[in-house]
Protein backbone atom coordinates (compact mmCIF):
# COMPACT_ATOMS: atom_id res chain seq x y z
CA UNK A 1 0.00 0.00 0.00
CA UNK A 2 2.79 2.37 0.98
CA UNK A 3 4.39 2.46 -3.19
CA UNK A 4 0.18 2.68 -4.63
CA UNK A 5 0.06 6.17 -4.59
CA UNK A 6 3.58 6.16 -6.77
CA UNK A 7 2.79 3.45 -9.01
CA UNK A 8 -0.97 5.25 -9.32
CA UNK A 9 0.42 8.63 -10.78
CA UNK A 10 3.43 6.52 -12.89
CA UNK A 11 0.10 4.88 -14.57
CA UNK A 12 -1.26 7.61 -15.38
CA UNK A 13 1.42 9.80 -16.48
CA UNK A 14 1.95 7.03 -19.25
CA UNK A 15 -1.34 7.60 -20.44
CA UNK A 16 -0.74 11.34 -20.00
CA UNK A 17 2.67 10.49 -22.69
CA UNK A 18 0.61 8.36 -25.38
CA UNK A 19 -2.13 10.72 -25.32
CA UNK A 20 -0.21 14.08 -25.78
CA UNK A 21 2.95 12.09 -27.99
CA UNK A 22 0.25 10.89 -30.75
CA UNK A 23 -2.44 13.33 -30.12
CA UNK A 24 -4.79 10.53 -29.57
CA UNK A 25 -8.69 12.08 -28.06
CA UNK A 26 -9.15 9.40 -25.52
CA UNK A 27 -10.29 9.27 -21.80
CA UNK A 28 -7.71 8.26 -19.36
CA UNK A 29 -9.24 6.42 -16.57
CA UNK A 30 -7.98 5.16 -13.81
CA UNK A 31 -8.66 1.65 -12.84
CA UNK A 32 -9.59 -0.09 -9.69
CA UNK A 33 -9.69 -3.36 -8.68
CA UNK A 34 -11.49 -5.46 -6.29
CA UNK A 35 -10.46 -6.36 -2.85
CA UNK A 36 -9.50 -10.11 -3.05
CA UNK A 37 -9.88 -12.43 -5.86
CA UNK A 38 -12.35 -11.54 -8.30
CA UNK A 39 -12.64 -15.18 -9.36
CA UNK A 40 -12.86 -16.52 -5.54
CA UNK A 41 -14.64 -13.56 -2.98
CA UNK A 42 -14.29 -15.33 0.19
CA UNK A 43 -15.32 -12.19 1.75
CA UNK A 44 -17.64 -9.38 1.29
CA UNK A 45 -16.73 -5.70 2.84
CA UNK A 46 -19.72 -3.48 4.17
CA UNK A 47 -20.27 -0.42 1.81
CA UNK A 48 -18.13 1.62 4.77
CA UNK A 49 -15.64 -1.17 4.87
CA UNK A 50 -15.22 -0.66 0.99
CA UNK A 51 -15.30 2.99 0.92
CA UNK A 52 -12.28 3.55 3.49
CA UNK A 53 -10.34 0.76 1.43
CA UNK A 54 -10.43 2.16 -2.00
CA UNK A 55 -10.82 6.25 -1.07
CA UNK A 56 -7.34 6.21 -0.72
CA UNK A 57 -6.76 5.11 -4.62
CA UNK A 58 -9.43 6.90 -5.49
CA UNK A 59 -7.93 10.12 -3.69
CA UNK A 60 -4.88 10.05 -5.28
CA UNK A 61 -6.34 9.44 -8.75
CA UNK A 62 -8.94 12.41 -8.14
CA UNK A 63 -5.62 14.45 -7.78
CA UNK A 64 -4.19 13.78 -11.36
CA UNK A 65 -5.49 14.31 -14.73
CA UNK A 66 -7.22 11.30 -14.97
CA UNK A 67 -10.62 12.06 -16.32
CA UNK A 68 -12.57 9.30 -14.18
CA UNK A 69 -12.18 6.11 -12.40
CA UNK A 70 -13.34 2.70 -13.39
CA UNK A 71 -13.86 0.05 -10.47
CA UNK A 72 -13.22 -3.45 -12.82
CA UNK A 73 -14.71 -7.15 -11.65
CA UNK A 74 -16.73 -6.34 -9.30
CA UNK A 75 -18.92 -9.52 -7.63
CA UNK A 76 -21.06 -7.82 -5.09
CA UNK A 77 -23.39 -4.26 -4.20
CA UNK A 78 -21.44 -3.52 -0.93
CA UNK A 79 -18.05 -2.70 -2.73
CA UNK A 80 -19.63 -1.10 -5.80
CA UNK A 81 -21.76 1.06 -3.43
CA UNK A 82 -18.66 1.94 -1.49
CA UNK A 83 -16.31 2.74 -4.33
CA UNK A 84 -19.02 5.06 -6.09
CA UNK A 85 -19.11 6.58 -1.70
CA UNK A 86 -15.12 7.34 -2.15
CA UNK A 87 -15.39 9.00 -5.73
CA UNK A 88 -18.40 10.93 -5.25
CA UNK A 89 -16.47 11.92 -1.78
CA UNK A 90 -13.25 12.75 -4.20
CA UNK A 91 -15.38 14.71 -6.73
CA UNK A 92 -14.39 12.19 -9.51
CA UNK A 93 -16.76 10.93 -12.53
CA UNK A 94 -16.92 6.41 -11.90
CA UNK A 95 -17.89 3.99 -13.55
CA UNK A 96 -18.78 0.38 -11.84
CA UNK A 97 -17.85 -2.75 -13.88
CA UNK A 98 -19.42 -6.20 -12.59
CA UNK A 99 -18.50 -9.59 -13.62
CA UNK A 100 -20.94 -12.47 -13.70
CA UNK A 101 -21.00 -16.09 -13.66
CA UNK A 102 -21.79 -18.50 -16.64
CA UNK A 103 -25.47 -18.31 -15.60
CA UNK A 104 -25.14 -14.19 -15.71
CA UNK A 105 -25.52 -13.82 -12.35
CA UNK A 106 -22.97 -11.86 -9.91
CA UNK A 107 -20.20 -14.45 -7.80
CA UNK A 108 -22.42 -12.93 -5.10
CA UNK A 109 -25.60 -14.60 -6.57
CA UNK A 110 -27.53 -11.47 -7.44
CA UNK A 111 -28.53 -10.68 -11.04
CA UNK A 112 -26.75 -8.10 -12.95
CA UNK A 113 -30.05 -6.24 -13.03
CA UNK A 114 -30.68 -5.97 -9.31
CA UNK A 115 -26.34 -5.35 -8.92
CA UNK A 116 -27.09 -2.03 -11.28
CA UNK A 117 -30.23 -1.06 -9.71
CA UNK A 118 -28.91 -1.36 -6.05
CA UNK A 119 -26.12 0.88 -7.05
CA UNK A 120 -28.10 3.39 -8.45
CA UNK A 121 -30.47 3.73 -5.87
CA UNK A 122 -27.97 3.47 -2.74
CA UNK A 123 -25.85 6.43 -4.26
CA UNK A 124 -28.52 8.11 -6.43
CA UNK A 125 -27.38 7.28 -9.49
CA UNK A 126 -24.02 9.39 -9.05
CA UNK A 127 -22.16 6.36 -11.15
CA UNK A 128 -21.58 7.78 -14.66
CA UNK A 129 -22.81 4.11 -16.48
CA UNK A 130 -21.92 0.55 -15.76
CA UNK A 131 -19.95 -2.42 -17.79
CA UNK A 132 -19.56 -5.82 -17.43
CA UNK A 133 -16.31 -7.37 -17.74
CA UNK A 134 -14.16 -10.65 -16.94
CA UNK A 135 -17.14 -12.56 -18.63
CA UNK A 136 -17.68 -14.37 -22.51
CA UNK A 137 -20.73 -12.78 -24.31
CA UNK A 138 -22.52 -16.09 -23.72
CA UNK A 139 -22.05 -15.56 -20.22
CA UNK A 140 -23.28 -11.91 -20.09
CA UNK A 141 -26.50 -12.26 -22.80
CA UNK A 142 -28.60 -14.10 -20.62
CA UNK A 143 -27.82 -11.41 -17.40
CA UNK A 144 -29.33 -8.62 -20.24
CA UNK A 145 -32.71 -7.20 -20.76
CA UNK A 146 -33.41 -4.74 -23.25
CA UNK A 147 -36.36 -3.69 -21.54
CA UNK A 148 -35.02 -3.04 -18.21
CA UNK A 149 -35.49 0.01 -16.44
CA UNK A 150 -31.57 -0.05 -15.84
CA UNK A 151 -30.64 -1.22 -19.32
CA UNK A 152 -30.04 2.28 -20.89
CA UNK A 153 -27.56 2.49 -17.87
CA UNK A 154 -25.00 -0.02 -19.05
CA UNK A 155 -23.00 1.46 -21.42
CA UNK A 156 -20.06 -1.12 -22.21
CA UNK A 157 -18.71 -4.58 -22.24
CA UNK A 158 -14.83 -5.72 -21.46
CA UNK A 159 -15.25 -9.34 -22.21
CA UNK A 160 -13.40 -12.95 -21.85
CA UNK A 161 -12.35 -14.38 -25.03
CA UNK A 162 -12.79 -17.54 -23.42
CA UNK A 163 -15.72 -19.41 -22.45
CA UNK A 164 -14.44 -20.97 -19.34
CA UNK A 165 -16.07 -20.44 -16.10
CA UNK A 166 -14.16 -18.32 -13.83
CA UNK A 167 -13.42 -21.47 -11.84
CA UNK A 168 -11.77 -23.24 -14.74
CA UNK A 169 -9.49 -20.48 -16.25
CA UNK A 170 -8.54 -20.15 -12.51
CA UNK A 171 -7.38 -23.52 -13.00
CA UNK A 172 -5.97 -23.50 -16.91
CA UNK A 173 -2.39 -24.05 -17.36
CA UNK A 174 -2.37 -22.66 -20.64
CA UNK A 175 -4.17 -19.13 -21.40
CA UNK A 176 -7.58 -19.59 -23.82
CA UNK A 177 -7.49 -16.90 -25.88
CA UNK A 178 -10.63 -17.98 -28.28
CA UNK A 179 -11.06 -16.83 -31.35
CA UNK A 180 -11.08 -13.45 -32.26
CA UNK A 181 -13.47 -13.19 -34.94
CA UNK A 182 -16.14 -15.04 -33.25
CA UNK A 183 -15.87 -13.05 -30.20
CA UNK A 184 -16.71 -10.37 -32.59
CA UNK A 185 -19.52 -11.58 -33.64
CA UNK A 186 -20.88 -12.04 -30.20
CA UNK A 187 -20.21 -8.45 -29.88
CA UNK A 188 -22.03 -7.32 -32.91
CA UNK A 189 -25.34 -9.76 -31.60
CA UNK A 190 -24.94 -7.64 -28.12
CA UNK A 191 -24.80 -4.36 -29.68
CA UNK A 192 -28.17 -5.45 -32.19
CA UNK A 193 -29.94 -5.82 -28.62
CA UNK A 194 -28.08 -2.68 -26.72
CA UNK A 195 -27.24 -0.22 -29.03
CA UNK A 196 -25.96 2.00 -26.11
CA UNK A 197 -22.97 -0.19 -25.96
CA UNK A 198 -20.22 2.35 -26.53
CA UNK A 199 -17.60 1.15 -24.84
CA UNK A 200 -16.38 -2.28 -26.03
CA UNK A 201 -12.67 -4.02 -25.45
CA UNK A 202 -11.33 -7.06 -24.38
CA UNK A 203 -10.29 -8.82 -21.02
CA UNK A 204 -8.50 -12.19 -20.11
CA UNK A 205 -7.26 -13.89 -22.82
CA UNK A 206 -7.54 -10.88 -25.71
CA UNK A 207 -4.59 -9.10 -27.31
CA UNK A 208 -4.67 -6.93 -29.97
CA UNK A 209 -6.16 -9.26 -32.77
CA UNK A 210 -9.42 -9.59 -30.31
CA UNK A 211 -9.36 -5.70 -30.54
CA UNK A 212 -8.97 -5.43 -34.05
CA UNK A 213 -11.77 -7.41 -34.78
CA UNK A 214 -13.89 -6.20 -32.55
CA UNK A 215 -13.20 -2.50 -33.90
CA UNK A 216 -13.48 -3.86 -37.08
CA UNK A 217 -16.76 -5.50 -36.56
CA UNK A 218 -18.12 -1.65 -35.88
CA UNK A 219 -16.11 0.27 -38.35
CA UNK A 220 -17.66 -1.90 -41.59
Amino acid sequence: MKQLPQVTRKAVDLLLDVRQRFAIPVVISGCVGPRGDAYRPESIMSRDEARGYHSAQIRVLADTPADLVTAMTLTNVPEATGIVDAAREAGVPVVISFTVETDGRLPSGDSLGDAIEAVERDTDGYAAYYMVNCAHPAHIAPALDPEATWAPRLRGVRANASKLSHAELDEAEVLDRGDPEELADDYRRLRERFPQLTVLGGCCGTDHRHVDAISRAFSG
